[in-house]
């Protein structure tokens, strides 16, 4: 009797629903508060609605993303901003006191990246490409890129446990073409959470109704309410798919891409693990459905 109800425990424990899948944790590192949000913020709304980890984490302040303030006062802004943006997402958002416009590749620097990316226990890491038009985009990238191999070297950093497995590496979707243009590996429809990520985007009202809008010479045309902010943002801020990241969705879900309004793609750095179909399927369980 005895051997019965074992084999049932173990039958009820393997059955659909019972299963204890894995805690996936993702981390998207960018250089400036907002940087995260526009790149993969949709994505993380779904991780995070399926029980999974998620942290945002810009490596500056954001001290100097503005026109009519700066220094300590902007970065203590943009750093409530951030936080709140964190919470409407529904995951942690992290800023680091380094100055807006002046972060280096330095040893100092990655060494904090590898420390972070090890705190995090991180199975994916999403960042710039390293070709971009700001330099701390671009200087965010070959700090992570630099990380990439030394956060599995114990004796780097060694104040902080080395991880016993690479995390996959991925880039965000620009539209730079020189070296190289953008190619998508990973592609995620965001529909059913556009709207969540527009709305926690406009938490950063620095820089989507103030100094982007200022930089353009339109700073005249912002609404004062919410509600046309948000409309405004989202007319800004489509992610309507590309026919290469189009085709890229179709891979991941069949002809129903086809009906996608919004998406974000994802390219695989050559660094750190290279996933397979069925590994970038568990990583990104969403594709699943």
């Amino acid at each position: 009797m005895k051997k019965y109800l074992i084999i049932l425990v173990l039958f009820a424990l393997a059955m659909p629903g019972n299963s204890q899948e894995k805690t996936i944790n993702v981390l998207v590192i960018g250089a400036h508060p907002d940087d995260c949000d526009g790149d993969a913020g949709g994505t993380a709304i779904l991780f995070a609605e399926m029980g999974h980890r998620v942290k945002f984490l810009s490596l500056t302040n954001g001290d100097a993303g503005h026109y009519a303030m700066g220094g300590g006062q902007l970065a203590k802004r943009r750093t409530a901003e951030a936080a709140e943006a964190g919470r409407r997402f529904g995951i942690e958002y992290k800023v680091m006191d380094n100055h807006d416009g002046e972060l280096m590749p330095t040893l100092e620097n990655r060494l904090d990246v590898i420390r972070e990316i090890r705190r995090w226990n991180t199975d994916v890491v999403i960042t710039h490409r390293p070709n971009d038009y700001h330099p701390d985009h671009r200087y965010t990238s070959i700090l992570v890129q630099d990380a990439a191999f030394m956060v599995t070297v114990p004796n780097i950093a060694p104040n902080v446990p080395a991880l016993k497995r690479n995390p996959v590496f991925l880039y965000s979707e620009d539209r730079f073409q020189t070296p190289v243009p953008f190619r998508p590996d990973i592609a995620v429809v965001i529909d059913d959470v556009y709207d969540q990520k527009i709305y926690a985007m406009a938490a950063h009202a620095s820089q989507y109704f103030e100094w982007l809008p200022w930089l353009r010479g339109n700073l005249e045309k912002v609404p004062e309410t919410e509600e046309e902010r948000l409309k405004l943002l989202a007319g800004q801020r489509t992610y309507t798919p590309d026919e290469e990241t189009r085709e890229c969705l179709r891979k991941w879900y069949g002809n129903e891409a086809d009906d996608a309004m919004h998406a974000e793609a994802f390219e695989i750095c050559e660094y750190g693990r290279q996933p397979g179909d069925d590994e970038i399927r568990k990583l990104f369980p969403m594709l699943e459905k």
